[in-house]
């Protein structure tokens, strides 16, 4: 799908706030309300962008995550899809280099994190599986970086919750007729929720509709503490993602780019800095999945 300056306008600012009114978003971009509407609606219905909510995981109890890199016996791409139908599993692609596979888990606590390993470890087809668990999420466009300042009350704001996670800018009285309340108190709940930093409305977006479809999954291996290596590699403009970790590395991350030697200059910037002592990259060949509505909360 071809945008044009104003498509890529839309996409930015839903990318900040995937509920801004279609008012709100035409004056910013310069169209009509009418106008905006439609290319909204053309974005959506194209399978470009999604636009949905991300709850916090706290919410869901979400305490561990781990990045798998998986050999297999053969085809990996039906393994991938396998593993892709488990809630846990919310990133599935398949890679280029050593390993035929990357996903990412994120489960509640540590003893479900090694129940779902295991479970992997068991599909037909999989060779080895060796997990980096994560310690923490330095840079994540998916994770609000507040804990939530409001709780989940009960079971309605759990019903407005998964509508979001699968279309976050449903109207207040189309919302509101699906969870059974009035608009007034579906408007209500909804703002504590998204004000409360429960959940965020964004517009989720595949790189290559914003010319940056080069994506780089890496490990780095420091010298001393990661915490400030990691701080460092964060700010590389081309870094999206970045989690410290205990394994085979102390930091994994992606590099989303929009050319080949996009990918190899932020390399090369890692490698540059002295407390890096190993670089392990692979390309990301196809995204299986990308999907971070994980359920309802467990009581």
């Amino acid at each position: 799908m071809d945008l044009d300056e104003t498509d890529l306008s839309i996409v930015r600012e839903l990318q900040t706030d995937g509920r801004l009114t279609y008012e709100t978003l035409a004056q910013r971009v310069g169209l009509s309300r009418p106008a905006t509407r439609m290319r909204v609606q053309r974005l959506q219905e194209s399978g470009a962008v999604r636009v949905v909510a991300i709850v916090h995981p706290a919410v869901r109890r979400l305490t561990a995550s781990a990045h798998l890199a998986i050999d297999t016996d053969g085809p990996a791409a039906p393994v991938a899809r396998e593993i892709a139908t488990l809630p846990e599993a919310p990133f599935v692609t398949l890679t280029s280099g050593r390993r035929s596979i990357m996903t990412e888990l994120r489960t509640a606590g540590f003893a479900e994190l090694e129940r779902t390993i295991e479970r992997i470890r068991a599909l037909p087809g999989v060779r080895s599986v060796d997990p980096l668990v994560a310690t923490r999420h330095v840079k994540d466009p998916y994770l609000l970086p507040e804990e939530p300042t409001v709780a989940v009350q009960d079971g309605l704001d759990d019903r407005i919750l998964a509508e979001l996670e699968e279309d976050g800018r449903l109207p207040f009285a189309e919302l509101a007729g699906r969870v059974g309340l009035s608009a007034g108190a579906t408007r209500s709940r909804t703002l504590r929720l998204l004000d409360g930093g429960v959940a965020k409305v964004v517009a989720l977006v595949r790189p290559d509709v914003l010319g940056m479809g080069y994506l780089c999954g890496f490990s780095l291996r420091v010298a001393g503490q990661a915490a400030p290596v990691a701080e460092q590699v964060a700010k590389f403009e081309r870094v999206t993602f970045l989690s410290t970790c205990l394994g085979r590395a102390e930091l994994v991350g992606t590099i989303t780019a929009e050319s080949f030697g996009a990918v190899r200059a932020t390399l090369e910037d890692m490698r540059a800095l002295p407390e890096v002592r190993e670089v392990e990259s692979w390309l990301h060949l196809e995204l299986v999945k990308e999907r971070y509505d994980l359920g309802l909360r467990t009581a």
